[in-house]
């Protein structure tokens, strides 16, 4: 059973990569995978669960080789800077992950994955960088006396702005999430 599950992942990660989310329908992966599409329930409750499964471990898998690569000696400045710049490149890099940027798109996955899964399932905060943030109050290169979750939600407003260029602006982008980067940072880092 855990084989045929396998299957409709794998099959549907190469599906939606290629045609993306909205042009990618069950019946085309149960095909893929060589099976009926009621087997196909068996497994996953909806499209939107199965591809919010494997957002998430695309997500998860960019995150984690970001902070491998890092340079983590270096200010917090620099670490973040280099963070967001190798998120922003691994989204562009991955079909499955660019779809965050299409709003009608992902509003409507997450509604349905929140619905199905509690409204903290999905939960962009990542514990790694939580982690590299409590580091830096602990060590004082960060304020302490803002709550390092509240840090990351800062972090997470920085990333989300990019979803909304187009209210925002084309032409103030890729300086404005920098500059709020660079801006936030010092306000983070004066721990005087």
């Amino acid at each position: 059973m855990e084989e045929k599950r396998i299957r409709i992942y794998n099959c549907a990660k190469e599906l939606f990569r290629t045609k993306g989310f909205k042009d990618t329908n069950i019946s085309e992966i149960t095909k893929k995978a060589g099976m009926a599409v009621g087997t196909f329930y068996n497994y996953y409750s909806s499209k939107e669960k199965l591809f919010m499964d494997i957002f998430l471990e695309e997500n998860t898998k960019l995150k984690k080789d970001c902070l491998e690569s890092l340079d983590l000696t270096q200010s917090p400045l620099t670490v973040v800077r280099q963070i967001i710049t190798m998120n922003a490149a691994g989204i562009n890099d991955s079909p499955i992950l660019r779809e965050w940027y299409n709003k009608s798109v992902f509003e409507k996955i997450e509604r349905v994955f929140r619905e199905e899964n509690g409204v903290e399932a999905v939960h962009f905060v990542y514990d790694s960088f939580l982690e590299l943030v409590t580091l830096w109050q602990a060590q004082g290169k960060m304020r302490k006396d803002i709550d390092s979750k509240m840090i990351m939600m800062l972090f997470a407003a920085i990333i989300t702005v990019d979803t909304h260029k187009e209210e925002i602006g084309l032409d103030y982008f890729p300086e404005l999430p920098e500059l709020l980067t660079e801006l936030v940072m010092k306000g983070l880092t004066d721990c005087s």
